[in-house]
């Protein structure tokens, strides 16, 4: 619940755009992350550590007022308890199993007082995004107390060796650049940000302003084309009357668009962030081989390849990065005792439903997305392996035709998964799904059924006999 009574007349100003207060006050949070992160660039940059943490924990803390009023103290609750898990039960397995179900079912009872049938901007929003990054902590703090030859060079990186104060954890969590919407990013980073390590050139500020700038204005070029596309492709017109009447290519071609457009919004609010966190230095990523400085640790889009890439697979890597790398180095790579790498990724998609809510629609987009991956992957291969196949995707005057064919299945179906991601309720998402006759689903496990007998006919047994060996 947003702050009432504020006089600032938020409410009117959101009314006038066309937009809820909640997604205005959300905006302005993201943005008031610049002056934040100009005032510790000019007069924080390295001094004492724990004025860096208070000042976190005080931007941050207003920023959680300013959006949900009392109800910040979720989050404050959440961090406290979390310093006593690391305190009290130390460097073990215990504190790590302790802190993935305290955490995530506090994230559950959240999801479930709180659950309407829209999505709404509540403190579960922060909360989702906190709740990972304290689950790495436990899993880094645990890390750290273990000889370097037992951990991956990844986990070297990360693993925390010293004892986080409490300020210190509150400083991490409450960072005004990444505590609304993230990105991820390790306590051993935010460390160095203290320290004024994270920068081009050590003892001086970080040259961070232009690379900062550009992001910036990547997402509110975003945001324009979101405001102005929304207007006409809406979640709500896909459940309305006249939609259903449409022809049935209509109603196919409008998920098609609609599913492109819909992630704006989310694109938008990760290049705001990123932003922030270039220009406190956060971003900083060492350098090229070149010797030119890399800002791109707390990217959470590549966007030409999000804009470019005719691929499903394509458009993941793309996508929300840090939480896709967050789900793999803490999740995925973690079952690696499994055995068995669909099921460690079929694992960690269930996860990622998980975390983003109880409504059914999050279980069945994630679905889909695994789904869809396999079948891309077989016919990726397929093609590859296939001599005719591949000698006809090779013709240069035919590649351009694949293109366009390739992006208008690519986001048929990333529209398709997304249905049932942004409509939540399982009566919203199988109306528009039965306006459709299932035909993503039909179409996929069909594939998944002939495509090995296609693979069979098509592939020479000497290609197949050279892949084994």
């Amino acid at each position: 619940m947003a702050v009432a009574g504020s006089g600032w007349g938020l409410a009117q100003l959101a009314e006038a755009l066309g937009s809820s207060e909640q997604a205005l006050r959300l905006i302005v949070s993201i943005l008031m992350g610049y002056p934040f992160a100009l005032f510790q660039r000019y007069f924080l940059f390295q001094k004492e550590t724990y004025l860096i943490h208070l000042y976190n924990v005080f931007t941050g803390l207003s920023i959680a007022y300013f959006n949900f009023g009392m109800q910040f103290f979720h989050s404050l609750l959440c961090v406290l308890i979390q310093f006593l898990i690391l305190r009290l039960m130390g460097r073990t397995i215990t504190a790590v199993f302790t802190t993935f179900f305290f955490q995530m079912t506090y994230l559950m009872a959240g999801y479930y007082f709180t659950a309407t049938e829209h999505y709404d901007i509540k403190w579960t929003m922060p909360h989702c995004v906190l709740t990972l990054k304290l689950i790495g902590l436990a899993i880094d703090y645990y890390d750290g107390g273990k000889d370097l030859e037992f951990l991956t060079p990844e986990q070297r990186r990360f693993a925390v060796r010293g004892v986080p104060t409490l300020l210190e954890i509150s400083g991490f969590s409450y960072f005004y650049g990444a505590f609304m919407v993230g990105p991820q990013f390790s306590m051993t980073d935010y460390q160095k940000l203290a320290r004024g390590e994270m920068t081009d050139v050590q003892g001086q500020r970080p040259n961070s302003f232009v690379p900062a700038l550009k992001r910036l204005s990547l997402g509110l070029l975003f945001l324009v084309t979101y405001t102005l596309s929304s207007l006409y492709f809406s979640d709500e017109y896909l459940i309305s009357d006249d939609y259903m009447e449409k022809p049935f290519w209509f109603r196919c071609g409008y998920i098609l668009i609609w599913g492109k457009i819909i992630l704006y919004k989310y694109v938008t609010c990760w290049l705001v962030t990123e932003g922030v966190c270039i220009l406190v230095g956060l971003g900083y990523n060492g350098k090229d081989q070149s010797g030119k400085p890399l800002w791109d640790a707390c990217a959470n889009m590549k966007v030409w390849l999000y804009e470019t890439t005719p691929l499903f697979t394509g458009t993941i890597a793309s996508f929300n990065i840090n939480t896709n790398a967050w789900v793999a180095r803490y999740i995925f790579k973690r079952l690696k005792f499994l055995g068995n790498k669909l099921l460690s990724q079929a694992l960690a998609l269930l996860f990622l439903a998980i975390w983003h809510g109880l409504h059914s629609g999050y279980l069945v987009c994630f679905q889909m997305e695994l789904l869809i991956v396999i079948v891309e992957r077989q016919v990726i291969n397929l093609v590859r392996d296939s001599p005719p196949l591949s000698t006809l995707t090779s013709i240069t005057a035919l590649q351009p035709i694949f293109y366009v064919l390739q992006q208008a299945n690519h986001w048929m179906f990333m529209g398709y998964s997304l249905v049932p991601f942004c409509l939540f309720t399982w009566d919203k998402w199988m109306k528009v799904y039965r306006s459709i006759y299932f035909f993503g689903h039909v179409l996929v496990f069909t594939l998944l059924l002939v495509l090995p007998y296609i693979r069979k006919l098509i592939v020479p047994r000497k290609e197949k006999l050279k892949k084994a060996e």
